[in-house]
């Protein structure tokens, strides 16, 4: 009488851990870019929480988030690269740009990013 297997075999396994393995190299490539936006979108907030209820000038908003990018030692973008919007409801800070970065070979992953503050 045949006893039924039940399990995993070894070539099975190695073509589980072969696609965690991948996964898993993708997320250490992404950590860093994901990170840089973490800085970017901070130092925007911290911008809009100085000038919260003040007198906003675009020069003294260009001024803060230069202080803030060498701070935070944000590169990819640049912060002329923030646009600086004026409406009815005060003014909003916003930058969207798609950051590449090599995965394997001539494989590369893209990442596309959209941020807006406003100040009130």
């Amino acid at each position: 009488m045949r006893h039924r297997q039940e399990g995993m075999t070894f070539i099975g396994l190695l073509f589980v851990l072969a696609l965690a393995g991948l996964i898993v190299y993708a997320g250490i490539r992404l950590t860093p870019v994901y990170l840089n936006y973490m800085k970017i979108a901070r130092s925007m907030d911290s911008v809009a929480t100085e000038f919260k209820g003040g007198n906003v000038d675009d020069a003294g908003i260009r001024r803060s988030l230069e202080r803030h990018w060498i701070v935070e030692d944000i590169d990819r973008v640049d912060y002329n690269d923030i646009e600086i919007q004026k409406d009815d409801g005060g003014i909003s800070l916003h930058v969207a740009y798609d950051d590449k970065v090599p995965y394997m070979g001539n494989i590369s992953l893209e990442v596309s990013f959209d941020k807006t503050v406003k100040i009130q």
